[in-house]
C-alpha cells in the first residue's frame, strides 16, 4: 500500500505539473489547470486516509479542499458576488455527520440539520436575494430527511406515504402561488402523487385480508 501511495503522489504532482504548463502555454488568460487538478489530487489523498481507516479524518480534509476550492473560484471569477456560502453548507455537514457517528442516524439530528438548513438558506435568501422565495426548495428537500428517518423507524409506510403526499402538495401550491398565480398548475403533480397512498393503502388492506383468510395448513 506504500507503494501505491507514493505511485499516486508521484504522478499526481507530475499531472498537475504538466496540466499547468500546457495551461500556461495555451491559453495563460484563463487557470482552468485548477479543476482538474482538484481531481487529481484526490487520489493520493483518498488512498491515503483509506488504507487508514481514517473516514473521519478524510472527510475533514475533503471538505475544507472543497470549500478552499470553491472560495478561490469566487474571488478569481467573480468577486463582487459571494455565491460560495450557498455551496458550502451541505458541505460543511459532511464531516459533522461522520463525526456524530451513530448519533448521525437520530431523529434528533435530523430534526437539528433540518431546521438549521431552513434557517441558513432562508436568511440568505432574506438578506441576499430578498425579491423571489427561492428557499423554499432546499427546504422542502431536507423536510424529507427527518420525515423519512420518523417513518421508517416505526414502519408506518402507509402513513409515510400520506404525509409525503401532502408535504408534496403543499410544495406544489406554494411555488404554483408564487411563481405563477395567474395559471393554476398545481393540481396537475398532486393528482399524479395521490395515487401513491392510495396504493399503499390497498397494498396493505388486500394483504391483511390475504393473511385473515389462509389458513396454517395452505401455509
Amino acid at each position: 500500500m506504500k507503494n501505491f501511495i507514493s505511485f499516486s503522489i508521484v504522478g499526481s504532482l507530475m499531472t498537475m505539473f504538466f496540466l499547468g504548463i500546457v495551461n500556461y502555454t495555451t491559453s495563460p488568460q484563463e487557470l482552468w489547470f485548477i479543476y482538474p487538478c482538484l481531481l487529481v489530487l484526490l487520489w493520493p489523498i483518498t488512498l491515503f486516509f483509506m488504507s487508514k481507516r481514517m473516514y473521519k479524518q478524510y472527510s475533514l480534509v475533503c471538505s475544507a479542499m472543497i470549500i478552499a476550492f470553491l472560495i478561490i473560484e469566487n474571488y478569481l471569477y467573480s468577486p463582487d458576488y459571494i455565491w460560495f456560502i450557498y455551496a458550502i453548507y451541505p458541505i460543511i455537514w459532511w464531516p459533522i455527520l461522520m463525526y456524530l457517528d451513530e448519533k448521525a442516524k437520530t431523529l434528533k439530528i435530523a430534526l437539528i440539520g433540518c431546521a438549521s438548513t431552513i434557517i441558513y438558506y432562508s436568511l440568505l435568501n432574506i438578506i441576499l436575494s430578498h425579491p423571489y422565495p427561492w428557499a423554499i426548495y432546499p427546504s422542502f428537500l431536507v423536510i424529507w430527511w427527518p420525515l423519512a428517518l420518523y417513518h421508517a423507524q416505526r414502519k408506518t409506510f402507509v402513513a409515510f406515504s400520506v404525509t409525503a403526499t401532502i408535504l408534496i402538495s403543499i410544495f406544489f401550491i406554494t411555488v404554483n402561488i408564487v411563481s405563477s398565480p395567474g395559471v393554476i398548475w398545481a393540481f396537475y403533480p398532486i393528482f399524479v402523487v395521490l395515487w401513491w397512498p392510495l396504493s399503499m393503502y390497498f397494498y396493505v388492506y388486500k394483504r391483511k385480508m390475504y393473511n385473515s383468510t389462509t389458513t396454517p395448513e395452505k401455509i
